[in-house]
């Protein structure tokens, strides 16, 4: 019987010092979290998207709040709340945010079946990564959307479905956030972030396709040759051409749409246009190349 009382006594005493310690490192070593973070968390839309390049939206109340103990929100940017969450999460914090001009991912291929023929027969893991792995895929254009949809898998908000005449991912404007996600799961980079523009008119080269002219021809007949016609007929600096690819840099594109025009494989887009005016008639009205309105033109 004292056998037994004294192994109580000593795993009691035991118990005891261990709780005393745990106590004790617990308030030595304890993290005291800003409640602002929580209830900044609290206004953000929860989606954990990683588009404000935080690891979900804990992250960016947390980098929100030390921003707003640093003097400053800039850079801080919440894609999917957009303005009307970062407006909240501002007047919570007292502080101001800079307005940031909506973005929406665009594919920059205009690969169909059609105008890029396949050439070869794929039987591995159906996914962009997988494929991309193995070579250029089954067409032969090493550089263009590989159609298995890795973007739809990524995108948290159903705005990308993939259009099975064509082979390739159309995205929803209405119900894109701009969060990035899709860009990152293509490999090869095909579906980028842009302004998404007064109205939601943008333009740009919707080829990715590296290759020299007559080899990006002879893959696909949409693909941009780098020829360098949009380049010249630019006033405004906003294209370049690197690696025998064009770009249209969307910060400097006054969106004239005389690009659209000179470009012989048609691999420039504008979307969101009105349609153009019919020609000239005898009185001298009307216009073939409607510009933008001066205001338009600015945004």
């Amino acid at each position: 019987m004292n056998f037994i009382l004294i192994a109580v006594i000593v795993l009691g005493g035991i118990a005891l010092v261990s709780s005393v310690v745990l106590y004790v490192c617990s308030k030595k070593f304890a993290v005291h979290e800003d409640p602002r973070i929580a209830q900044v968390a609290a206004l953000l839309p929860g989606a954990n998207c990683g588009g404000c390049g935080y690891p979900g939206c804990s992250g960016m109340a947390s980098a929100l709040v030390k921003g707003a103990d640093a003097g400053s929100l800039d850079g801080l940017y919440c894609p999917v709340g957009g303005a009307g969450v970062m407006g909240q999460v501002a007047d919570l914090l007292g502080m101001a945010v800079a307005n940031a001009e909506p973005k929406v991912a665009v594919v920059r291929c205009n690969g169909t079946c059609e105008l890029r023929p396949r050439i070869a027969e794929y039987n591995g893991l159906r996914t962009c990564s997988a494929m991309n792995s193995c070579g250029a895929g089954e067409t032969g254009c090493g550089y263009g959307c590989l159609g298995c949809g890795d973007c739809v898998k990524a995108c948290a908000f159903g705005a990308i479905t993939m259009n099975p005449e064509t082979g390739l991912p159309e995205v929803d404007e209405d119900k894109c956030t701009g969060c990035g996600a899709c860009a990152k799961a293509c490999p090869r980079h095909v579906i980028e972030l842009r302004k998404k523009g007064l109205k939601g008119r943008r333009v740009y080269v919707r080829c990715v396709n590296k290759d020299k002219g007559a080899v990006a021809m002879k893959a696909c007949k949409a693909a941009c040759i780098g020829c360098g016609k949009c380049e010249k007929e630019c006033k405004f600096d906003a294209i370049t051409i690197e690696n025998n690819l064009s770009y249209i840099d969307p910060d400097k594109c006054r969106m004239c749409r005389k690009c659209v025009d000179a470009c012989p494989t048609h691999a420039i887009v504008a979307v969101n246009f009105p349609a153009p005016r019919a020609k000239a008639d005898a009185d001298g009205v009307g216009n073939d190349n409607v510009e933008l309105k001066e205001e338009e033109v600015k945004a």
